[in-house]
């Protein structure tokens, strides 16, 4: 038996899952997320790994293997580091074991892999450096328009007439959505334009790396139902047959999977050693 656990600091918030794998067996034991909004990042790193722990009902070292993603590699106490790309990978397919891509949307980018059945990440490709695809650019909008982050979704499915929005520019976006608010246009058809502009991109990126089949949305807009459904809209062009999917624990695919890759490499260093021990 295998005990791990996956840390994933991302620019908006620290997510923590602990593994076992036992036998060929995957399974999850905690999750548990933390949103930095401006402190230390370290303190939230460690309160963070503290709650898994205790929700898993585990102590530290008890764990074979502590592994970290994204901005995880800071972290001084971890194992080992895994590449983000790998381990969103690695993290979907375990929650949707026939997906073959992932869209992950986090605070300042958004990137599409494609994977192979393993988990091997075949091709991958990144948003510039504007943030109109990003999830900090959403929650800048629907904080100026007065919505929490869980509204965004079900007010976008709402929408009857969406409103055309920049997918250029974030700073032309945030302009466009002044725009609209004076002009009366409605919360859900704001919100609609906007997950529009930000599938245009997403679609593209999709489509860069050829995807096909399952492709499941992580990070931290996993879980927004209207973005969901505005990128399906974008990839239904007749040529591809790509099923884009979320998730409900689609916004820890980067910590599971950096807690099923750290259970790998330690399996493996644990067999070089035996076979080393032998010779």
């Amino acid at each position: 038996m295998t005990l791990t656990a996956g840390i994933d600091v991302g620019s908006g918030a620290v997510k923590v899952s602990i593994m076992r794998v036992e036998g060929g067996k995957e399974e999850l034991l905690a999750n548990y997320l933390e949103r930095i909004r401006r402190r230390n990042v370290m303190e939230v790193v460690d309160e963070s790994f503290e709650a898994a722990l205790r929700e898993a009902g585990l102590r530290r070292d008890q764990l074979d293997y502590i592994a970290t993603t994204g901005e995880g590699d800071l972290i001084p106490w971890r194992t080992g580091h895994f590449y983000g790309m790998t381990t969103h990978s690695r993290g979907a397919l375990f929650l949707v074991p026939q997906a073959r891509g992932a869209i992950d949307i986090g605070a300042l980018h958004t990137r599409a892999m494609r994977f192979t059945e393993s988990g091997q990440v075949e091709k991958y490709q990144m948003t510039s450096q504007c943030a109109s695809g990003s999830g900090q650019f959403l929650e800048n909008i629907a904080r100026y328009l007065g919505v929490s982050i869980e509204e965004i979704g079900p007010l976008s499915l709402q929408a009857t007439d969406p409103e055309k929005c920049s997918s250029i520019c974030a700073v032309l976006a945030e302009t466009d959505v002044i725009n609209m608010v004076s002009r009366g246009i409605s919360t859900p058809n704001i919100l609609r334009g906007i997950h529009n502009s930000m599938a245009v991109r997403v679609a593209g990126l999709v489509r860069a790396i050829k995807a096909e089949g399952v492709v499941l949305l992580t990070g931290g807009l996993a879980g927004d139902g209207g973005l969901i459904a505005a990128i399906q809209e974008k990839l239904k062009d007749g040529k591809s047959d790509i099923d884009v999917r979320g998730h409900e624990l689609s916004v820890f695919a980067g910590s599971m999977g950096a807690a099923l890759w750290g259970a790998f490499r330690h399996h493996k260093l644990s067999r070089e050693e035996q076979t080393g021990a032998g010779a």
